[in-house]
This record gives structure tokens, C-alpha cells and sequence, in this order.
């Protein structure tokens, strides 16, 4: 059997079809790379929000009962490998030479370690708090959130580090762990979109 008959029997028994499906898969595949690069690129001068979703955790929803704030054992916390996406996260951001004014997350374990591992630290911040099971802070925590998206950061970007129920709250988007959604801020912010961390 040659390669012309492989090809000859497979599902589609179109080879002209499967590169022409191919191409597209490439073409959109590089697409999204350029558009990846130009949002990079727009980070460099600063003035934008981004909201992450916290790094991976072990698995679960919410947290434990018998949770605590101010005890991180009886949280869902980062994992190995969560530790190691906060890690490619901020290397990410220092590889390309992206610069940070202020970084503020969720007084959640998971969202402080994200940001400590990522960028060093960051100020904890109740605006940014899981609202998962207590979707009656919601709103009000949004409103104080909608404040920060108002007004560019000087001096850099403004990275807040929360949970993936307020940054869709906030953008639509439902965002992977410890994936940037980039915000223009202003009287109506707009999401710019979501960056991929390689």
C-alpha cells in the first residue's frame, strides 16, 4: 500500500478535502497567534486591567466545609501543578517585558498564592473575593470591581488576581486557570480579549 492509498482510505475519502481542512486548521491556528502577539504587544504601554482566574487547584468546587479565610488548610489550594502555571504565568509577563503597577487579589489562599508565585505578591483585596456560593455578594463586589475598570493604572498594568465566576461576572468570559482577560478600562470597559500562556 503507498501513501496515495492511505490516504485514499481514510474517512473522508477526500484527500483534496483533508488539505483543504488542514489549511484552515493552520490558518485560524496562526491567526490566533497574531492576535495573541498584538495583545501582548498593547500590554507593553500599560493602562490596562487584567483580570486572572487563580492557578489550578486540587479538584473540586467551592471550598470544604468548615472553611476558613484565615486559615488556608481548610481551603481548595493550589496544586503542583497549578504552582507551576502561576509560574509560566509570570514568566510570561517577564518575557515580555510587560509592566505591572499594582497587583490586587481575593483574600482567597488559592488567588494570594497565584499572585505571590506569578508576580511576587499582591495586595488582598474583598472586591476581588469568590462570590461562588455566596452569590448574593455578587453585585455589590462587581460594582466595587467596575470602579477599578473605570480609570487606566499608571505606571503599568493593573493585574487582579480573583476566581472564574466574578472575572465572567465581569467580562462574559469563563477563563482557564491562570489565564489573563485583558479589559481596556474606561466609562465602558472593553474586553480586548484572553491571552494564551506559553
Amino acid at each position: 500500500m503507498n501513501r496515495g492509498d492511505r490516504i485514499q482510505s481514510c474517512p473522508s475519502g477526500n484527500p483534496a478535502q483533508l488539505r483543504f481542512l488542514l489549511a484552515i486548521v493552520l490558518l485560524l491556528a496562526s491567526q490566533a497567534v497574531s492576535a495573541d502577539d498584538a495583545l501582548w504587544e498593547k500590554l507593553k504601554n500599560g493602562g490596562y486591567v487584567i483580570l486572572i482566574r487563580h492557578a489550578e487547584t486540587d479538584p473540586g468546587v467551592g471550598d470544604p466545609p468548615g472553611f476558613r479565610l484565615n486559615d488556608c488548610k481548610t481551603q481548595r489550594n493550589l496544586n503542583d501543578a497549578g504552582r507551576e502555571e502561576a509560574k509560566r504565568l509570570g514568566a510570561a509577563f517577564a518575557k515580555r517585558g510587560i509592566p505591572v503597577a499594582k497587583v490586587m487579589a481575593s483574600r482567597w489562599c488559592r488567588a494570594l498564592d497565584t499572585a505571590r508565585i506569578a508576580f511576587g505578591g499582591a495586595e488582598p483585596w474583598p472586591a476581588l473575593d469568590n462570590t461562588f456560593e455566596a452569590p448574593q455578594r455578587r453585585e455589590p463586589q462587581m460594582r466595587e470591581v467596575r470602579k477599578a475598570l473605570a480609570k487606566p493604572a499608571a505606571g503599568g498594568n493593573l493585574v487582579l488576581v480573583t476566581h472564574g465566576v466574578n472575572v465572567y461576572a465581569l467580562t462574559g468570559i469563563s477563563p482557564a486557570t491562570a489565564e489573563p482577560v485583558v479589559v481596556q478600562p474606561g466609562g465602558q470597559p472593553a474586553t480586548l480579549g484572553r491571552l494564551a500562556i506559553r
